[in-house]
């Protein structure tokens, strides 16, 4: 768990970043609607929640800034008997003010007034553009002589792109829980007939094990669903002699993991899927040996081109020279995506990948990515040698900078031909 002194390290960090006679608004996720009247389960907005470690709706984090000295207050919802009946208890006024370290808590009935005091005198406001919450309308309401809006959520986000090492022990934990549920995938796998049956094991271990919630929805393709990269109708046929394509990864504590594995419905691969898979194995293997600070993402990435293009060339999937191919971005109908992205408290981590004035971000330590390269060969491209048709392949591990390197924190995880088969006929 994260203590509330980390929390109250980032707001005073992020309180010193603002400019002087500031205020700055962090809100907290709306409820969404289902249907109807119904609702999808909460999940509160990553960036208040980095900033405030409350989990309720109806809340809000204000940064006051003078000249110098700068003030935090907390907005919660108001303790509600008739509303508690019916959602459940809420902590209110009073038990916020004992457990945050800020420096006053409101309900949130208060806000407008509130705000209207807070911004007296100010120059800078400083929120979150993508939101269109009924309340942001109040932060324009008492502005009228604002000489800058600034996006808050820009700050936060760059603060995000260093993970603490609370931070990792939460991630780890996640990655941890996705072991177990891939590991019971390549068990079960064989004795299953469906898509969905497959996921229900995957997420009923999830649940088991304290994350309640998946990180992103399962994919779990086999065959050349495989080659839809965001599959996610989880509804076909097991068919023997296939491969199944499990893009899944728990979220624990907010913080998420992000795993793909490739596995034999049959329990072992075919010739033609192991050249396949050896090679994409190959490739992210060498990629992950590139990883450590001062490293730019898109050096990876072209190298993991370069790679998997020359690879296919190897398989005859592609024909003619690496260079001339990759200049006509031949690969790109079988490596369309790249080669990672920044996971954290969002699985696709809404940080940056360019510094403001447009240069790319390096790695630096404490960073944390995903490395997943794949290829995607379709059952009716009939370019392929029709042994290779109908196979999707991709590996995905999620890597940690180090002061030197890296650390691959899902290396646990069965990934490598004979360790997969081993488990895959394995007696449960």
């Amino acid at each position: 768990m994260i203590s509330e002194k980390e929390y109250r390290k980032r707001r005073v960090r992020l309180g010193r970043k603002l400019k002087p006679m500031s205020v700055a608004v962090l809100f907290a996720a709306e409820p969404k609607t289902r249907s109807n009247d119904t609702e999808y389960p909460y999940r509160q907005n990553s960036n208040f929640y980095y900033m405030s470690g409350f989990k309720e709706d109806k809340s809000a984090l204000v940064i006051v800034k003078g000249a110098k000295k700068f003030h935090t207050y907390l907005f919660v919802a108001k303790k509600d008997k008739t509303q508690e009946l019916w959602h459940g208890k809420r902590l209110g006024k009073e038990k916020a003010k004992e457990l945050f370290l800020v420096d006053d808590v409101f309900e949130i009935d208060e806000f407008e007034a509130k705000f209207k005091e807070f911004v007296d005198k100010k120059q800078h406001i400083y929120h979150d553009f993508t939101l269109e919450y009924a309340k942001v309308k109040v932060l324009k309401r008492y502005t009228k002589n604002i000489q800058s809006y600034e996006n808050l959520a820009s700050y936060v986000e760059r603060m995000r792109l260093i993970k603490s090492k609370s931070e990792i022990k939460l991630i780890k934990k996640a990655i941890n829980i996705t072991k177990k549920a891939h590991h019971r995938a390549m068990k079960r796998a064989k004795k299953l007939q469906y898509e969905y049956e497959l996921q229900a094991h995957i997420e009923y271990v999830f649940k088991k094990n304290g994350a309640y919630s998946d990180a992103y929805t399962s994919i779990v393709a086999c065959g050349n669903s495989a080659n839809t990269l965001h599959y996610v109708n989880n509804n076909k046929k097991l068919m023997q002699g296939n491969l199944i394509l499990i893009d899944a990864g728990c979220e624990y504590e907010y913080y998420a993991s992000d795993i793909t594995r490739t596995i034999p419905v049959s329990g072992s691969y075919t010739k033609a899927q192991k050249e396949v898979y050896a090679m994409v194995l190959h490739v992210q293997k060498e990629i992950i040996k590139m990883i450590r600070p001062g490293i730019f993402k898109s050096t990876l990435q072209k190298k993991s081109e370069e790679l998997l293009c020359q690879g296919m060339i190897d398989l005859g999937i592609l024909k003619g020279k690496c260079k001339e191919l990759i200049k006509e971005k031949a690969h790109k109908k079988y490596y369309p995506h790249g080669i990672g992205h920044w996971m954290g408290l969002d699985v696709h981590d809404e940080c940056p990948y360019k510094k403001p004035n447009g240069e790319e971000i390096a790695l630096q330590q404490g960073m944390v990515m995903t490395i997943e390269p794949g290829i995607y060969l379709d059952a009716e491209d009939e370019n392929i040698p029709k042994k290779y048709r109908d196979i999707g392949i991709r590996i995905e591990d999620d890597i940690l900078v180090t002061k030197n390197g890296c650390e691959n924190l899902s290396c646990a995880i069965a990934k490598e031909i004979d360790e997969i088969t081993r488990m895959s006929n394995s007696i449960r």
